[in-house]
């Protein structure tokens, strides 16, 4: 068995996430206090309290998917977990990329704690509301959906920000742009076009100020060479050196998540196992439907983690 962990992006949140892992384990608490204190504020309330719309706004959310993420990693490592021997791969949905590297020793917990906060600030910030907008696209290939962005240029920027597979895509830019897309899309048939209740345009060249912004927040941190390679979203391919890291990291700001390739790269290279570690299930459920040959499992409660130690050293 050759194992991959990947860890989830926003979307993922829900309120009382960690809670179980912090009542059950001293290591969990220790991340949700270190996250709380390297952010100045209780975080891990509005976590487990609410309410919702708080914890979705992105600068809350982003750090405190990491920080579940991180919890669950500090409790399979203090129960015997050896990433570097288990664990050939690690890889993160978009924010889950930072706690991808914060889980393989690129970043510190507080340092990716306040890059979360600084990157959701700076995503929030970079486009004025209502001027950008997201869809997602069910049902077309690839190669469609970019031609559809190319066809609605003259509207403004339009682009594929995620590419989630199972025909699962997200397109992202200007409002007008961005509706005829979706409009285009019904047209030409797809299962479904939908606007997304998103407060910006994620992963689209309108996040240029924000990358500027993690340019410059990411040239203030140490980053080490990750303990196992990183497979990085916006090239689908590992990645073992951090100054190539944060510029990659600097670059998916406004580039295009690639899902679908590195769940293929994973399949392609002898991985087998992908556990998907943090809040929710959406990244096990991707995984089935790009490639039935892999299997996932997600690793969010005491039992799961119980389960997972236990296959992880069969």
């Amino acid at each position: 068995m050759t194992v991959a962990f990947t860890f989830p992006g926003q979307g993922s949140q829900s309120v009382g996430m960690g809670k179980e892992l912090a009542d059950s384990f001293a290591e969990a608490r220790a991340v949700f206090d270190e996250v709380d204190e390297a952010l100045g504020e209780k975080l891990s309330d509005v976590m487990w309290n609410g309410p919702e719309e708080t914890l979705t706004m992105t600068a809350n959310a982003q750090p405190a998917l990491m920080a579940v993420s991180i919890a669950a990693i500090r409790v399979m490592q203090a129960r015997g977990l050896d990433l570097k021997s288990k664990v050939a791969y690690v890889a993160g949905h978009s924010l889950g990329e930072y706690s991808a590297l914060c889980a393989a020793g690129t970043f510190t917990l507080a340092d990716t704690a306040r890059l979360l906060r600084i990157r959701g600030n700076a995503m929030q910030a970079a486009v004025p509301a209502g001027k950008g907008a997201m869809a997602a696209i069910i049902g077309l290939e690839h190669s469609a959906v970019e031609a559809i962005c190319q066809s609605v240029a003259s509207l403004g920027a339009c682009q594929i920000a995620n590419d989630n597979g199972g025909g699962q895509l997200v397109v992202s830019g200007e409002k007008a742009a961005v509706e005829q897309a979706a409009a285009l899309a019904k047209e030409q048939k797809a299962l479904r076009a939908i606007l997304l209740p998103v407060s910006a345009p994620f992963h689209s060249r309108l996040m240029a100020p924000a990358a500027d912004a993690m340019s410059e927040a990411l040239s203030k941190v140490q980053a080490n060479n990750p303990i196992v390679p990183v497979v990085a979203n916006v090239r689908a391919a590992p990645v073992t050196d951090a100054s190539e890291i944060v510029k990659l990291l600097v670059e998916q700001v406004t580039g295009q998540v690639r899902w679908r390739e590195t769940v293929e790269w994973f399949a392609a290279n002898g991985v087998t196992s992908l556990y998907e570690i943090g809040s929710g299930k959406v990244l096990t459920g991707l995984v089935r439907r790009i490639d039935k040959s892999l299997a996932g499992t997600a690793v969010n409660t005491p039992a799961d983690i119980d389960a997972a130690l236990t296959a992880l050293n069969a």
